[in-house]
């Protein structure tokens, strides 16, 4: 059987620089359950797109006159056409005027794909390409006439992002690696598919509904179904500020998410792909992550695909993030796969201040100015011997959050300690204590011998964190 018949009955060699193979193509050739595809952008008499999915040694072709849909709601014309020969996969130029055909040629995308049904009447694929992945069908409605559709592939019900360790790449290896602005905001999952987009903290919480102006996103990612990873920040005079973010992480309703969307937005800075259109992009290097995301996210509204920077500028990008009031850097190496719930060593973190998360175990009444509220926390970090007393933070605090604050706390009291050691005798005796259940996070200078941190300022509330997972970082 020759395949490639009716193809070569339209063409003539001597006048079309389209491939017009001698030999006949047939059934001999493999193509059962992977192959290449391409879509071909043709201004022919009238401009449409050609689909086509290599089966049995030729590229099956449909003409689609209105392109392939990014909707999975839209369902496009797709018009069985004669089968073409694989050369033509690479084929893209004029074709002379009076010839089939006639007008240009070019590739709009091409990669493999993985096949999931092939029958009469129905094609079902999963493409990998450079504009197109995920799943698409082909289904026949009669004579030459198919329909095209882009498949809803599910998303995780949830996922638990990847976390850095504290280090720097060897100087000797940073070309290996890229480097990334630290932002000082809340980690967030956005889960897009359907047109809707669902956010995620750290530990699972949906926190959707706290930033009601995040949902264009899902809109503005052109109804493609992915699972990014990223920072929700807010800005004040072109910096992240966490305190001004802190209104904003624990409001109460949905009418006060509104309001304080006016008046303190956020941007979701997205920094990882995940999942895209149905196709799983953990096994991944961050390098090929990163190229497909950065299309993906337009830089309008409120997110953006922040840069990522060379590993050998390391230093001078650690300056810059200093210079702009920056927590610090990330370095990534470029070979590195996404490893969802892990702290590797792939991702690491650098600071320009040291920054901890502490569990609260207790307060020390107020004296003078704050008699009635909180005077300082006592704060510590999980370790070998339970909950390690680290220090008391008694800076860093504004009348309202003092007030949160013992809020918070009033409901957590316990008549013990819930310190693994005891305390120095002047900080246990006045002390209050309460159920370790509340995270904060501090600034310091340095971790003393004794396991202290040296003039520690509060930071903000961490409601995203596990008490559970707060640890000295070292």
């Amino acid at each position: 059987m020759d395949r490639l018949a009716d193809y070569r009955s339209k063409r003539d060699p001597a006048r079309t620089p389209e491939p017009v193979p001698d030999a006949a193509a047939g059934d001999e050739a493999g193509g059962q359950g992977a192959g290449v595809f391409v879509v071909q952008e043709h201004h022919a008499r009238r401009r449409h797109w050609d689909f086509r999915l290599e089966r049995d040694g030729v590229l099956v072709s449909w003409a689609l006159p209105k392109g392939v849909p990014d909707d999975p709601a839209v369902n496009h014309l797709a018009v069985h056409t004669e089968d073409h020969p694989l050369e033509y996969a690479g084929f893209h130029g004029q074709i002379p005027r009076g010839e089939y055909g006639a007008g240009s040629v070019s590739i709009w995308d091409h990669g493999t794909y993985e096949l999931l049904k092939w029958d009469a009447r129905e094609v079902k694929v999963v493409l990998h390409g450079q504009r197109l992945s995920g799943g698409y069908v082909l289904f026949a409605t009669g004579g030459k006439n198919w329909m095209i559709h882009r498949e809803r592939l599910a998303l995780p019900a949830s996922l638990t992002p990847m976390l850095a360790a504290p280090g720097r790449p060897p100087a000797g290896d940073r070309a290996e690696w890229a480097v990334e602005m630290k932002w000082d905001g809340v980690r967030a999952l956005a889960f897009i598919e359907n047109g809707r987009l669902r956010l995620t903290s750290r530990t699972g919480k949906d926190i959707t509904a706290t930033y009601p102006e995040l949902a264009g996103l899902a809109r503005a990612t052109g109804h493609r179904q992915a699972l990014l990873d990223g920072e929700i920040v807010a800005f004040t005079d072109g910096r992240p500020d966490f305190e001004a973010l802190q209104p904003r992480m624990h409001v109460s309703s949905p009418a006060q998410a509104g309001r304080l969307a006016q008046t303190t937005p956020v941007t979701y800075l997205a920094f990882d792909v995940m999942q895209l259109d149905g196709r799983p992009l953990t096994e991944l290097p961050y390098a090929d992550r990163r190229d497909i995301l950065g299309p993906l996210i337009p830089d309008a509204g409120s997110w953006l695909c922040p840069p990522s920077f060379p590993g050998p500028d390391l230093d001078a990008v650690l300056a810059a993030s200093a210079a702009n009031g920056l927590e610090g850097v990330v370095a990534k190496r470029l070979d590195s796969r996404y490893e969802p719930g892990a702290r590797s060593g792939n991702w690491l973190k650098i600071k320009n201040l040291l920054r901890q998360e502490v569990v609260v175990g207790g307060w020390k009444p107020g004296k003078g100015n704050r008699t009635g509220q909180i005077g300082s926390l006592l704060v510590g970090v999980h370790g070998a011997g339970g909950l390690l007393y680290c220090g008391h933070v008694g800076t860093g605090f504004s009348d309202a959050t003092l007030r949160t604050l013992g809020a918070r706390l009033a409901p957590l009291r316990r008549p013990d300690s819930p310190f693994g050691s005891p305390l120095p005798a002047g900080e246990a005796r006045p002390a209050v204590w309460a159920e370790p259940r509340l995270v904060i996070e501090v600034t310091f200078d340095r971790w003393t011998a004794a396991g202290r941190m040296r003039a520690p300022v509060y930071q903000g509330l961490r409601d995203d964190k596990d008490p559970a997972d707060v640890v000295r970082e070292t």
